[in-house]
């Protein structure tokens, strides 16, 4: 893998660097972060919004859809990202975003992305995915069925339970009076880390809700699914949420 680049901010008291081993190092002057190459797979609303946002943030982000790159000439000027096919873009990226319909998750290549960090934001629709029945029947979780079909990547689910529009318009600074929160959740400690990192570049606090089998606490339909709460509240929410009957 290439090494990442080191990109000084221009925030107060803020570097940024990347590292092989994924960590972030906070001294009393100064917060080190990673500078991340992304690859997003699926170039609707979400995938344009996480790349514009990542872009501004100081990530190297590619963007690919199913269709092709000659489909996406509008996104390089729109989010300033630069844009490939799927297979391209998964090799590009040190952590992969995949924003395609739950019901195309098999597409997904799994040999390329062995090893790497793999944020999912997916959400079940039976009305546009299909009925899947291990869903249906709370066997398993969104993102535990990708975790499945990508048995070495490092999965983690984020960025399903908010709003784009809130995504884009909402985020503000570290310590704000009214600072919202997004919730995430996985097995892999530095892939959440990762995703964190993005939640808080983008004005967002985090709330952890554990491992990927907990994911199902802000999937559709749920307290905390695409609600606008604070840190407390989001918590509130999690805890609150329950599993309806088959």
């Amino acid at each position: 893998m290439d090494s990442p680049l080191l990109v000084v901010s221009e925030r107060a008291n803020t570097t940024f660097i990347a590292v092989q081993d994924i960590i972030t190092v906070h001294t009393e002057e100064k917060t080190w972060r990673i500078i991340m190459k992304i690859g997003i797979i699926g170039a609707g609303f979400v995938g344009r919004t996480i790349a514009t946002l990542a872009v501004r943030s100081g990530h190297q982000v590619m963007v690919s859809n199913s269709r092709g790159p000659q489909t996406l000439f509008s996104l390089r000027a729109l989010t300033g990202s630069e844009i490939g096919t799927v297979d391209e873009a998964v090799h590009f990226g040190e952590v992969t975003v995949v924003a395609v319909p739950l019901a195309a998750y098999r597409s997904v290549p799994v040999a390329p992305l062995a090893g790497k960090i793999v944020i999912d934001t997916d959400n079940y629709y039976p009305e546009r995915d299909g009925h899947i029945a291990e869903l249906d029947q709370h066997e398993t979780t969104t993102s535990e069925l990708l975790s499945a079909h990508l048995p070495d990547s490092r999965v983690v689910k984020a960025f399903n339970a908010v709003r784009m529009t809130d995504l884009e318009r909402d985020g503000r600074y570290a310590g704000s009076p009214d600072r919202l929160a997004l919730p995430l959740c996985g097995d892999d400690v530095q892939a959440k880390a990762i995703a964190a990192q993005l939640y808080e570049e983008f004005g967002f606090d985090t709330v952890d809700a554990g491992p990927l089998s907990e994911g199902w606490r802000f999937e559709n339909g749920t307290p905390a699914y695409c609600a606008r709460l604070d840190k407390a509240d989001l918590e509130k929410a999690l805890a609150a949420a329950s599993r309806k009957g088959p």
